[in-house]
């Protein structure tokens, strides 16, 4: 096997592919990249077997052939290696020879035989969405996924597809994140849960170019398709939570704020908050004006906001970093809040529109 191409688009896609290359693996191939030569292009794929990449990119092919070369090594050689041509021959014995102007390297890989393949996927049910849509979706939830795999189901997203309307959903017990968007293939019915962990890779990779990425989703996994990238992964089996069923309609107060003037508030309250045991701010509406505390043995913050408020006065206390998560990914000027209780969910919604919910529960503060 022997090949050209250029050190920038080399490393580049190695750093894709190996977004899938477990840091360490029982079985040592795991941790390699699979290299080989197709339709005149070089092709690099990386899997660990939840969830797999494979990429195509352009290199002047010399000599067809296959090898497995060690990711991270790699990755860090080509990264020092100068901004030129590289040219890597590959020895029948799998030594894989990199040279680069007056720098030579040489790594041992291994056969190419016992890398698993990716697994195929039905075409069947495909949709298409723009690439930063699917992006913003993907930021706008994701920090709502469960971390904890007491129940596996929730360490997932909800991807639903009813018409035109593609949604996402994320929630962890503690606080629900829901995002809306459009997409040009409509279907009748689509529900698929992908792993939080895969969402966060195929987030990092896609760009915020308006170009279109398809989705297809079997039974057991789902392909994300970016042309010269493919993200292939095991879906979670199970239902999904019925998150319409917790989303209150109704409150008992009403409260309109500038996101960005709330959001600096928080954010100065939680650096006493997070000094504390239990990382709390305290909310108390009043007046046409809300005003948010927090203690902790290093001091304590006091900050007065004005809102327009509708129904009754309520105090209310969060966790700091939860609210924080939700206001850094609201892009709108002002944002509408809904409370009914103090021991119910606040709703977080857009002033017009239904693009997106977040629904928060409260701590509750015993005196």
């Amino acid at each position: 096997m022997k090949f050209t191409c250029s050190q920038n688009k080399f490393l580049e896609v190695i750093q894709t592919v190996q977004k899938a290359v477990p840091a360490r693996s029982s079985t040592p191939i795991l941790e390699g990249i699979l290299f080989e030569t197709e339709k005149g292009m070089l092709k690099l794929t990386g899997t660990n077997l939840e969830f797999g990449i494979e990429s195509y990119m352009e290199a002047n092919i010399i000599q067809e052939g296959s090898v497995v070369l060690p990711s991270r090594l790699l990755s860090e050689v080509v990264r020092k290696l100068p901004d030129a041509e590289i040219e890597i021959t590959v020895s029948d014995n799998y030594a894989a020879m990199l040279n680069c102007l007056n720098s030579t390297v040489t790594l041992q890989g291994i056969a190419p035989d016992e890398f698993p393949s990716l697994p195929e996927v039905d075409e069947k049910d495909t949709i298409e969405i723009s690439k930063m849509l699917l992006s913003n979706m993907i930021r706008e939830t994701i920090f709502a996924v469960a971390l904890d795999e007491a129940r596996p189901i929730l360490t997932g997203a909800l991807l639903e597809v009813e018409g035109n309307t593609v949604t996402m959903v994320c929630l962890d017990g503690y606080r629900l994140a829901l995002r809306r968007g459009m997409t040009d293939t409509p279907k009748q019915s689509l529900n698929v849960i992908i792993p939080g962990k895969t969402l966060n890779e195929v987030g990092k990779i896609l760009d915020d170019e308006d170009e279109k990425i398809s989705i297809t989703v079997s039974d057991r996994h789902v392909l994300f398709d970016l042309g010269y990238t493919r993200i292939i992964s095991r879906v979670l089996e199970g239902e999904f939570i019925n998150y319409k069923q917790i989303i209150p309609e109704d409150y008992k107060t009403r409260v309109k704020a500038d996101t960005k003037i709330l959001s600096s508030s928080i954010d100065r309250a939680s650096l006493i908050a997070r000094e504390g045991r239990n990382n709390l701010i305290k909310l108390s509406l009043q007046d046409q004006k809300m005003i948010i505390t927090s203690n902790s043995e290093s001091g304590q913050v006091y900050e007065e906001i004005p809102i327009l408020q509708e129904g009754k006065d309520l105090d209310i206390a969060f966790n700091a970093r939860y609210f924080m998560d939700m206001l850094k990914v609201i892009e709108d000027q002002e944002i509408c809040m809904d409370f009914t209780t103090s021991v119910s969910p606040c709703v977080v919604r857009p002033i017009k529109g239904s693009n997106y919910t977040y629904l928060l529960l409260p701590v509750r503060v015993y005196a």
